[in-house]
């Protein structure tokens, strides 16, 4: 198992001899407004529900995923967040050979590690702000049983477009192209980028979670989406019991009231946005420190003359926790990422970047 999900918020409470909750976790990439005030009544109001099993095959979490988007309930898998089917579908699929589009996500790698699945990577490069080159992804692609695509992209926030999407799977049909949307929603315009309602494809699965938007990642919850005979394929390898009842119970609720969802992610989008803006805005002159245009709730910099494990430590000193990047293949120990927040707290936090920039260099 990798260990490289994000900061150690745990260690930097030890280090700085304070409580957990004083430290200001920007590392971990989810939704600033936290999750609709209904969530937690509902758990509140249904704690009780972890007395029994759950649905074996969580059929009720698809059901409402499936009908939200207007697609067929068997062309949906519910599990226990999306790192569960990207653990499963190497193996599913009797993949050989897999392409990962980086920077992204190390479970990929690690996923196909595990059932020895050999992997290569295209790489995009900060000096075209890490926009895909499609005919280079293309290619790789040829080569491959299985593409990995994060859209947007962890760490970098690329966006890739509908359209090219669908024009590079279209293209290998002997490929499977599996396509991670867990930060689409944060996305203005996410419903015009969305490949969740093309399983007319045959060799498209799309992964969907509800952790990152609805502030949930403890609870495990996402879903998996495709044609019916790439669905049966992966649930030939589902663990019943995967998402445990509670989880199961605070989905169906959401998808109970879709009415709710949709202005719950506009009001994100235009939280992210202006935060976004003000953050960006505050670093602008700064030396030292450069950020990467993103449409999501994070921010990838890379820096001049700090490491990122230094720049760490440095904010972690005004007890804040922010990502580094090292690990990241295809980038290196010159780029940190920042999850936003409130104004109040991305402002500080801007403040501390500036001051241990400043100090670096005093410092030489």
């Amino acid at each position: 198992m990798i260990q490289g999900h994000g900061g150690n918020k745990q260690h930097l409470a030890d280090r700085m001899g304070c409580r957990l909750e004083d430290i200001i976790d920007m590392s971990s990439n989810l939704n600033p407004l936290g999750p609709p005030e209904r969530i937690h009544t509902f758990i509140r109001e249904n704690i009780h529900l972890i007395h029994a099993l759950p649905e074996p095959d969580a059929a009720g979490m698809s059901r409402g995923f499936a009908a939200y988007h207007g697609i067929d309930s068997g062309c949906v898998i519910a599990g226990n967040g999306t790192t569960f089917f990207i653990y499963s579908l190497p193996l599913a699929l009797g993949a050989k050979k897999a392409l990962i589009l980086g920077p992204a996500y190390a479970d990929y790698e690690d996923a196909c590690a595990t059932h020895h699945v050999k992997t290569c990577h295209c790489l995009t490069l900060a000096e075209n702000n890490f926009v895909p080159d499609l005919d280079q992804l293309s290619a790789g692609a040829g080569q491959a049983d299985l593409v990995f695509i994060c859209n947007p992209n962890n760490p970098t926030g690329a966006l890739i477009a509908k359209q090219d999407l669908e024009t590079l799977i279209r293209r290998h049909t002997d490929t499977c192209f599996v396509v991670d949307e867990s930060y689409l929603p944060f996305v203005p315009d996410a419903e015009g980028f969305s490949l969740v309602t093309q399983t007319h494809l045959p060799n498209l699965v799309v992964l969907s979670s509800m952790s990152k938007i609805f502030r949930i990642p403890g609870l495990r919850t996402g879903f998996l989406s495709g044609a019916k005979a790439l669905i049966q394929k992966v649930m030939a390898h589902y663990q019943p019991w995967s998402v445990n009842a509670l989880a199961q119970a605070v989905i169906k609720d959401i998808y109970n009231h879709p009415e709710d969802i949709l202005p719950f992610y506009r009001q994100t989008r235009e939280f992210i946005v202006k935060a976004r803006r003000t953050f960006v805005h505050a670093l602008a002159e700064t030396d030292g420190i450069l950020l990467f245009d993103t449409p999501v709730c994070f921010v990838l910099a890379r820096l001049d003359w700090i490491p990122a494990p230094q720049l760490c430590r440095r904010v972690g000193d005004d007890r804040f926790l922010i990502r580094d990047c090292s690990n990241f293949k295809g980038l290196s120990r010159r780029f940190v990422r920042f999850s936003l927040k409130t104004n109040e707290i991305n402002l500080a936090l801007a403040q501390s970047i500036k001051t241990a920039l400043a100090l670096a260099r005093e410092q030489g």
